[in-house]
């Protein structure tokens, strides 16, 4: 099934690529939520090809209008996650497909074709980058670790997601090596696995942001739970991916705002 997911997944980045320096037509999901005609010319590409290939499998997507995961057999896609990213000409983004059978996640692929860095995951099988297996980074301090996070397309409204992203922020920080923020949770996840950053946090993301990366964050060796440090769900608000070696104090800086965490 992977082999079959990567090709769709190539034949989706060429069109990517054919966009990425073009004019684009923007349109707003919100104020500061951009979609553009790619996201939606690479969701229906992948919808068409899956279709024809899974036909058992329900198919949800950022562009679809789903709201979450259904039970039982589930492909998960995002035809690029950092749009805001690929309007601006940034190499940042990737088209994402996470596979639940049976409600566990099972198969993940993400793909950035501008940097052709191809990530695929298959459930006690490991994790792998271009072909080669991947595995999370050994650093034991968080001192010495590069955390990456993201901000929530909410902190417009400067409500709950905005203060607990700004403190949590302001707590971590001095105790990094450095935060960085990409703007592409996928991809976010995949360095963890990677051995690039050391962790990964982030509130309020959405399925088919995290399904592909969850999977090889598991398969790299590392450790992905919620807000209350538990086996992560994809229907969480909050998501901490780390090396394993650095969870606890990771997890331990990150603000406790009305009883949330």
């Amino acid at each position: 099934m992977i082999k079959k997911i990567i090709d769709v997944v190539y034949k989706a980045g060429e069109i990517a690529k054919e966009g990425f320096f073009k004019a684009k037509e923007i349109k707003f999901k919100s104020q500061i939520d951009l979609v553009t005609q790619y996201d939606l010319k690479i969701e229906q590409y992948l919808l068409r090809q899956l279709q024809q290939e899974f036909k058992d499998f329900e198919i949800i997507g950022e562009e679809l209008g789903s709201s979450g995961c259904s039970s039982g057999n589930t492909i998960i896609i995002d035809p690029i996650d950092g749009t805001t990213n690929f309007v601006h000409q940034i190499p940042i983004f990737a088209i994402s497909i996470g596979v639940v059978i049976e409600n566990e996640l099972t198969f993940g692929v993400v793909y950035n074709p501008i940097l052709d860095e191809l990530y695929s995951a298959t459930k006690d099988k490991g994790a792998f980058f271009n072909g080669k297996k991947m595995k999370v980074s050994k650093t034991l301090s968080l001192t010495q670790s590069l955390i990456a996070t993201g901000f929530p397309y909410t902190k417009i409204e400067r409500g709950f997601d905005y203060e607990w992203t700004v403190r949590s922020f302001e707590n971590l920080l001095p105790h990094t090596r450095d935060i960085r923020r990409l703007g592409a949770a996928s991809l976010d996840l995949c360095y963890v696995a990677r051995g690039v950053f050391d962790g990964y946090y982030e509130i309020n993301l959405k399925p088919w942001d995290s399904s592909a990366g969850v999977l090889m964050v598991l398969e790299a060796g590392g450790i992905v739970t919620n807000g209350a440090n538990k086996d992560f769900d994809l229907s969480d608000k909050l998501i901490v991916a780390t090396n394993g070696k650095i969870h606890d104090e990771l997890c331990a800086k990150l603000v406790n705002i009305n009883g949330y965490l």
